[in-house]
């Protein structure tokens, strides 16, 4: 026994001296083989991928206590494009021999304990190649602990400073350590990834909860033998999986696969170093950006010799898209784009200079320069303001998007800050707004980075200056605009500038107009998410303020719930409320809870509660107040397996002092995974505009009068009507409409109107014949993320739409009379207009998922194009005293696009080396085209042998509505590659190719068509010959017409029996408005269709009608429609619709009359009968008429099966109390009724 126990000792102390702990011998050379692979597609069978693979000798030898040298050789790079299982990784030599010449330079890294530290190598090699390295020395960060068989660590590595989890397993034979650590790349504190064009896109965690685009983890597996120098690294392997969707991965995606694997060949005794030369520092084992933003990732060229790469692709854009738009080069601006941002400060003025000259040039060069996207773009136009040789309105564009799309640092908002000093950014006072404006988005979008929190007060203390600035001179002007900068900044350091502006909060209170305390309040929309407890605390303060203008209050309301306030502060609101006397802020306060309650959106989900109990608090006192008084509007939806939703918010807040809203306001907002973009919002104001109308607008010239008069009492500083729009929670743009401008445009378009007028130099213009041309190019966004892989390669989701549009016009008028020098002449005189041209836009969106570096690039990228042309030529005539318009086209000789969209899913390689030889494969080229080389799409996902079905399908389609009596037909044409997997929705019904097409072409027509003739005549005028013969149609079948109508009263009671074609023909002698489209073919009869409207009243009667005729030699399909409005009988309304030969093949009425009598309450009867309707119109009715009791339950109806009149619907509404009334309404087969509906208003009117 005590022999046994000596020998478990002598193992146990053998077993505890075995080191573990990774590290490597200074005296010693190691030699491993590496293999690098990297994998992105969707994983599934027969659809296409791209991927690289890497392999390499790799060298490690000790230099000097904890230095190593690390010597790459046998480099070898390799590209797969195409479908797994049938095509191959193929060897590149070219970018091979380029990776290799940087590659096989030496490297120095500090290691010790497993730990990787500095790494070195010379200034020449680029930082791509060294994080390369990076993902091999990957390998040799790794911690044992030998005391614990599974633990965690927050570690840095490749992927930042991360969470992993470790297992270890002892051979107990080899005696070997099998190491497995799990990298949990979702949970890093200090992650090496990067976003770019997301700052105003705000993550939103209640939004992330529901579900994620983007998931990934890396796996590791070592396996250590012990030796004396610690544990030696004989095998590793790691494994990354990524899968992104842009919806919820859950619902499909695609994957990147990242593989990686080190073999130990050898260990032997170093002999001698050679000498390595000098190195730089290149940082630690974590993933360096250094070169962020990279190349576009969806194409691939050199930056050699920029200058006239960028002028030749200029001059062939300009020249391509100056009379139409090129859908087949648009997408080369993104080469235009990469061009621009490889070439230097110094080239961009050598361009200036060449380019200027020439408008269209000049035009897309100015465009497109703003598109660098970082300093050398805000440097340009800073040279152009100083050199004044841009004009307002260039500059203004420039600025905008400029200082929205570049790349906020320290020195970009250095160089933003001259902007707001130069003279030339105050010569023009739109252009001084977009400066102080697009200065404050620069602000916002500094401040939205992680690494410079809390962000620094200097940034936004221009804009503190310039609004103090405008207080001490009590300037409204001014301190609108600074108000609205700082609201676009939203900086911290703002609010107590902001609070001076606000009564009740402000230490020193002053008396400021409603339009400033507007912007002072709006200007915490978004510090509403920032800091929303100070913003809570201020608005509510401003919200209980009762001697505070009513507009201001419901703003304040606006801003507290944008705060997202607990249900304590909501229930304090909600107290506050049920003792407001202000009806306007009761009923918009309420009405905007309300919304608020029935919100499905994630980032409300908490707040929705809240407010569903306040509402049954505030229901009795504010849920029945009328459409009079402000209210807000809140509708919204979202769904969990896009992660997308949409939300659109109307205000309209008004006052006792007018019935013209105050203001009125309409947003929109864009939920997408996990994060919220406020899209288009516009408002507008309208206090000058109430001033000036008072309680009602005039109804009589003296009103008029009265009001042009007060227009010139009104001051020169107070405008009528303000506007602002605003894009992703930016304001971009606000004016003021004020008399002066109102008084400049009377003036320029009045008859008065003299030789001095632009309207009048247009004129000439006309005359002399002119042409315009215009032309934008425009990146709408441009978004990625970036993140490390364990190979050292960057992982990159891109987004990027662009457009040009284009409108290309040629004119020439003819005016039969002199205008002597006033414009009044032109009413007077036949204007005749010979015009050509063309309107049109190109888009391009491009989702690339992939690897993108600056020498290679590989990865799945959805490309989209679209594209609108619609040219127009044609004549046109008109005299405004004779009210007279005709129009005439040339016939359609040739097929036109009009519109079309086009995507597709392609897997892409591309290298620098060879950008010409770069591949796309459609992603599901293969499963169209061979079939029967299909492998069966069956994948074991459970241990239960789940099966994941596929279904490959290509569906094509076309029509065409053909107009042969013009020689036209109105094409559509569609087409759709899929792989439906059924587990994979959304995405599946995304992914594939889709082509849809919408043209005009030439159709066979009975006779060659010249010309297609349109004429409008309106006051009396002569009849249509063929609506004149129309009327003696009916009015010969006018007996026969009142016989139908006295069978069919037996039948449904009382149908009506007015005859509305006798009494037009009899009461009305012209037609007060005619229209005639007909083509003309020679001196043949025209073809085409006539159409008259007839008006007349008297004593109470309304009676108007509309006949629709088809024109030519055998034509007798017509339609006829009127109405008779008899007031002397309770207001009975009757209308009548009739079409086919000589309008008796259909026929349909509508009767409605009110009744009010003293002792009833007043009701309004409908009924809608049909004798005969077309089949289709029949089984249209039968088909909605199926979800009638489902809807009318919804709703609260009762239903009563009943045996009704067959051929027609009516309806009784009648008065229950002041705001419900009761409802019934007769199907043919059922009945349903509601005894106390609620309606939205106090009825204090009656019916008639």
């Amino acid at each position: 026994m005590q022999g046994f126990l000596f020998c478990f000792l002598v193992v146990f102390a053998a077993c505890d001296d075995l080191n573990y702990e990774p590290g490597l011998n200074v005296k010693k050379t190691y030699e491993y083989q590496y293999e690098g692979m990297v994998n992105i597609g969707r994983g599934m069978p027969n659809l296409a991928e791209s991927g690289v693979r890497l392999i390499c000798k790799v060298k490690i030898i000790g230099v000097s206590g904890q230095t190593f040298l690390l010597q790459v050789s046998n480099f070898n790079f390799e590209e797969f494009n195409g479908i797994p299982g049938k095509n191959t990784f193929n060897a590149s030599p070219k970018l091979t021999n380029r990776i290799a010449a940087e590659l096989n330079r030496p490297f120095m890294f500090e290691y010790a304990n497993g730990r990787v530290g500095d790494i070195h190598a010379t200034a020449e090699v680029s930082d791509t190649i060294v994080n390369i390295v990076r993902g091999i020395l990957g390998f040799f960060q790794v911690t044992v602990k030998m005391t614990q068989r599974v633990y965690e660590l927050e570690e840095f590595g490749i992927h930042g400073l991360c969470l992993s989890t470790y297992a270890i397993v002892e051979d107990s034979h080899s005696q070997d350590l099998e190491i497995t650590q799990i990298v949990d790349t979702n949970n890093c504190r200090e992650k090496a990834a990067v976003y770019r064009g997301m700052a105003l896109a705000v993550v939103n965690k209640l939004s992330k909860e529901r579900g994620d685009s983007i998931i990934s983890t890396v796996r590791y597996v070592y396996t250590l033998e012990p030796t004396d120098d610690g544990g030696l690294i004989k095998k590793a392997h790691a494994l990354e999986l990524q899968h992104f969707s842009p919806f919820n991965v859950k619902g499909g995606n695609s994957k990147l696969q990242a593989m990686k694997e080190l073999v130990l060949v050898s260990v032997t005794d170093t002999e001698a170093i050679s000498s390595a030369g000098p190195m730089v520092s290149r940082g630690n084992l974590v993933y360096k950006f250094a070169n962020f933003p990279g190349p576009i990732p969806i194409l691939m060229t050199t930056s050699d010799d920029t200058v006239p790469k960028i002028a030749k692709m200029i001059e062939r854009l300009a020249e391509a898209n100056i009379y139409q738009v090129d859908g087949s080069t648009s997408q080369d601006v993104f080469v235009l784009f990469q061009l621009l941002r490889g070439t230097s400060q110094e080239n961009l003025e050598v361009l200036w200079k060449q380019l200027s000259g020439n408008d269209e040039h000049r035009r897309w060069f100015l465009d497109t320069v703003v598109e660098i996207a970082d300093a050398r773009a805000l440097q340009f136009l800073k040279n152009r303001f100083n050199a004044g040789d841009t004009t307002a309105n260039e500059a203004g564009q420039s600025v905008l998007i400029a200082f929205n799309h570049v790349t906020a640092d320290i020195g970009v908002m250095e160089l933003a800050n001259e902007f707001l000093s130069m003279p030339f950014s105050k010569s023009h006072q739109m252009l001084w707004n977009t400066v102080v404006l697009s200065y404050g988005s620069l602000v916002y979008k500094y401040c939205s980075h992680e690494y410079i929190q809390p962000c620094p007060v200097a940034v936004v203390q221009p804009l503190l200056d310039l609004v103090n600035d405008g207080l001490k001179r009590n300037s409204d002007v001014d301190m609108v605009l600074a108000l609205k900068a700082i609201g676009n900044a939203g900086h911290p350091s703002s609010l107590k500038t902001i609070m001076r502006f606000l009564p009740g909060v402000s230490a020193s209170p002053v008396n400021l107009t409603a339009r400033v305390l507007s912007a002072a309040v709006q200007s915490l929309r978004h510090l509403a998410t920032r800091d929303p407890h100070s913003v809570q605390d201020i608005t509510v303060s401003l919200f209980v303020q009762r001697d505070l203008p009513t507009e201001i209050r419901m703003l304040a309301c606006i801003i507290l719930f944008e705060t997202k306030p607990p249900l304590a502060l909501v229930s304090t609101v909600t107290a506050f409320l049920l003792n407001e006397p202000d009806m306007h802020v009761a009923s918009f306060s309420y009405s905007l809870i309300q919304s608020i309650a029935k919100s499905r959106t994630p980032d409300n989900h908490v707040l929705s509660t809240a407010c569903n109990i306040a509402i049954k608090i505030l229901a009795p006192k504010c849920g029945r107040l009328s459409y009079y008084y402000s209210k807000a509007f809140h509708l919204d939806w979202y769904n969990d397996d896009f992660l997308i939703g949409t939300a659109t918010e109307v205000f309209m807040l008004r006052n006792d002092a007018s019935y013209i809203p105050t203001e009125v306001v309409t947003k929109g907002k864009l939920h997408f995974i996990g994060r919220i973009l406020q899209l288009v919002e516009l408002g507008f104001r309208s206090e000058g505009i109430k001033e000036l109308f008072g309680k009602g607008l005039p109804t009589d010239f003296e009103g008029l009068y009265k009001v042009l008069q007060g227009l010139q009492k009104l001051p020169m500083d107070k405008p009528l009507l303000s506007a602002y729009a605003r894009l992703f929670g930016q304001e971009l743009f606000f004016a003021d409409l004020n008399k002066d401008l109102i008084q400049s445009i009377i003036n320029a378009v009045g008859p008065a109107a003299g030789n001095d007028s632009p309207v009048w130099k247009m004129i000439e213009s006309l005359q002399k014949g002119t042409s315009w041309h215009w032309t934008k190019a425009y990146l709408m966004f441009e978004t990625s993320y970036v993140q490390a892989t364990c190979l050292g390669l960057p992982l990159e989701i891109s987004k990027y739409y662009h457009t040009i549009s284009t409108i290309t016009t040629n004119a020439k008028a003819t005016i039969s009379a002199p205008l002597n020098n006033r414009l009044g002449g032109l009413l007077t005189s036949d204007v005749s207009l010979v015009t050509d041209g063309f309107a049109g836009y190109a888009k391009d969106q491009y989702l690339f998922h992939g690897i993108n570096t600056d020498i290679f690039q590989c990865g799945m990228e959805l490309k989209s194009k679209s594209v609108l042309a619609m040219p127009w030529e044609f004549s046109m005539k008109m005299n405004l005293k004779q009210n007279t318009f005709e129009l005439d086209l040339p016939p359609c000789k040739k097929e036109t696009e009009l519109f079309s969209v086009k995507f597709d899913v392609y897997a892409v390689s591309r290298n620098i080396e060879e950008p010409s030889l770069a591949k796309m494969t459609p992603m599901m080229s293969e499963i169209i085209e061979g079939d029967e080389d299909l492998e069966p799409a069956k994948i074991n996902v459970t241990s239960k042998q789940k099966i994941q079905k596929t279904d490959f399908y290509n569906p094509q389609a076309k029509g065409c509505a053909y107009a042969n009596i013009y020689g036209a037909a109105f094409c559509v044409e569609s087409q759709a590659k899929r792989s439906h997997y059924i587990e994979e929705y959304p995405l599946s019904y995304l992914l594939g190719y889709t082509n849809f097409a919408y043209r005009i072409q030439p159709a066979q027509s009975n006779k060659p068509v010249d010309r297609i003739h349109i004429e409008m005549n309106s006051g009396l005028s002569k009849y249509p010959v063929s609506v004149r013969q129309l009327l003696d149609t009916l009015k010969s079948i006018s007996k026969d017409a009142g016989l139908s109508s006295s069978r069919t009263s037996s039948e449904a009671n009382d149908e009506p029996k007015v005859d509305f074609a006798s009494e037009a023909f009899n009461a009305t002698i012209e037609p007060v408005f005619t229209i005639k489209a007909l083509g003309i073919s020679g001196n043949s009869r025209p073809e085409g269709y006539e159409a008259a409207v007839y008006y007349n009243h008297a004593a109470k009667m309304y009676n108007s009608q509309l006949f629709l005729s088809q024109v030519g030699e055998k034509a007798n399909w017509t339609l006829c429609t009127g109405a008779s409005m008899n007031q002397t009988q309770q207001g009975e309304l009757q209308m009548y619709l009739r079409w086919g030969s000589d309008c008796q093949s259909y026929q349909m009425s509508v009767k409605a009359s009110t009744t009010d009598l003293p002792e009833t309450e007043p009701t309004l009867k409908a009924r809608i009968y049909w004798k005969t309707v077309p089949a289709y119109m029949k089984e249209v009715g039968l088909s909605f008429q199926k979800y009638i009791p489902g809807i009318a339950f919804l709703f609260g109806f009762n239903q009563n099966p009943d045996t009704n009149a067959k051929h027609e619907v009516s309806a009784s509404v009648s008065a229950a109390t002041a705001d419900r009334i009761t409802m019934k309404i007769k199907f043919p087969e059922f009945t349903v009724y509601h005894q106390a509906f609620p309606i939205p208003i106090h009825r204090t009117i009656r019916f008639n």
